[in-house]
């Protein structure tokens, strides 16, 4: 008890850390006698280097670590060589990178090759400006911050098809294509998921969204969305939904090596291609944060006695453990067939998407106890039930049989 006494005070003091920081920061500035509009020029900039700065950071680790497990389930050693463990893996890769020849076909279109790298990267660091890292962390608070994450994510199928278009490759506009009708495909379910908690929370801010799951059922169950019967359905269809959209194991068809090389990124080398594995992970941590706040309580604590630890850390261990679980698939799931990766979001999650804004709306109009669980189950059993055994019956692949050469 005396040790846990001790421990309090220190995470109550980091709670407000980043943001007592970067007030430090401009109260020296103002003291030094710097004008407001700098000053505003200047908090911005510390914003935009705080999350820029721990995404790329993020980003370092998850390659390492996604090396590592997956290491562990193929029952191998992994990155061992380069640092203790092999952590300095990731930054011997950047040099790499960084001193590797850009190559640029000689028929390609020069300046969209160029620009569609960055153009790839940019809606991820904007969709991270909107999401609630904790009690007042939200670096732009805005009321319709979904509309802006649905927005700004539609320029990735833009720069992937200009990656492939420019590129002039056969196997780069395939690949272009087939990932542009994929994401495309994907989003249909995010947005209906991300609707059903429109629904129920009555607003499109995210901070709004997160506050809605305060509070605790009979003092112990988080009041999360993902703890009622269509916010369950809701969050499984995100998720499965958001590895289709950031190209992850088992959806990463648009750069299937056995069929087109490396899809849009065939005709790139050197960092631009870099900047195409940046944005994936990126693309895959953003997404994570979304549905930590649209489903898992964004910086709430999951127990009503650990609110003493800093509600932007719950935030960052929600978001990495959603990533761990997409790690943990790339090492189990095999790549599936583009075809049954298109009919699976259009005969099986967008129809299941359209049920979960009905069971949504049930359960509010139920008044969200006992009776709304008891009548907003069958509008999700029901339909998942039949369109399984249909989706299930069409790719049946039976009993295996061995052939043996005589």
């Amino acid at each position: 008890m005396t040790a846990l006494s001790g421990t309090i005070p220190v995470f109550a003091s980091l709670e407000g850390a980043p943001i007592a920081l970067k007030a430090w920061i401009l109260g020296m500035l103002e003291n030094m006698g710097m004008p407001e509009p700098f000053l505003m020029l200047v908090s911005i900039q510390l914003s935009i280097l705080g999350f820029f700065s721990v995404f790329l950071l993020l980003f370092v680790l998850a390659s390492w670590f996604e090396r590592k497990i997956l290491a562990r389930i193929q029952n191998r050693r992994g990155p061992n060589r380069v640092g203790p463990a092999g952590l300095l893996q990731p930054i011997a890769d950047g040099i790499k990178m960084l001193t590797k020849e850009d190559i640029v076909p000689v028929a390609a279109d020069k300046v969209l090759h160029a620009c569609a790298p960055v153009l790839i990267i940019l809606p991820a660091f904007l969709a991270m400006a909107i999401l609630p890292y904790g009690k007042n962390m939200t670096p732009v608070e805005l009321e319709v911050g979904i509309l802006l994450f649905f927005a700004v994510s539609t320029a990735t199928e833009l720069a992937v098809f200009m990656a492939g278009w420019a590129s002039l490759n056969k196997f780069s506009m395939l690949g272009a294509m087939r990932a542009v009708a994929q994401i495309l495909s994907y989003e249909l379910p995010l947005i209906l998921a991300a609707t059903s908690v429109v629904m129920i929370t009555g607003s499109l801010s995210l901070t709004a969204m997160v506050e809605a799951q305060g509070g605790y059922l009979l003092g112990i169950l988080p009041n999360w969305h993902v703890f009622t019967p269509w916010g369950f359905a809701a969050f499984a269809m995100f998720f499965i939904s958001a590895l289709a959209e950031s190209n992850r194991t088992p959806f990463d068809l648009p750069e299937g090596e056995s069929e087109l090389v490396a899809g849009h990124m065939t005709e790139y080398s050197g960092f631009k291609y870099a900047l195409f594995f940046i944005s994936e992970y990126l693309g895959l941590y953003v997404v994570c944060g979304f549905a930590v706040a649209l489903f898992l309580g964004g910086w709430q604590a999951p127990l009503p006695f650990l609110t003493f630890i800093p509600s932007w850390i719950w935030f960052f261990a929600k978001i990495l453990c959603l990533v761990f679980v997409a790690m943990w698939i790339r090492g189990t799931f095999p790549r599936v067939r583009v075809d049954h990766l298109m009919n699976f979001a259009w005969k099986f999650v967008i129809p299941l998407g359209v049920m979960v804004l009905v069971s949504a709306a049930v359960w509010h109009l139920a008044g969200r106890g006992p009776l709304g669980w008891i009548l907003s189950l069958p509008p999700l059993l029901i339909p998942y039930w039949l369109m399984a055994r249909a989706y299930g019956r069409n790719y049946d692949a039976g009993g295996r049989v061995y052939r043996f050469a005589e």
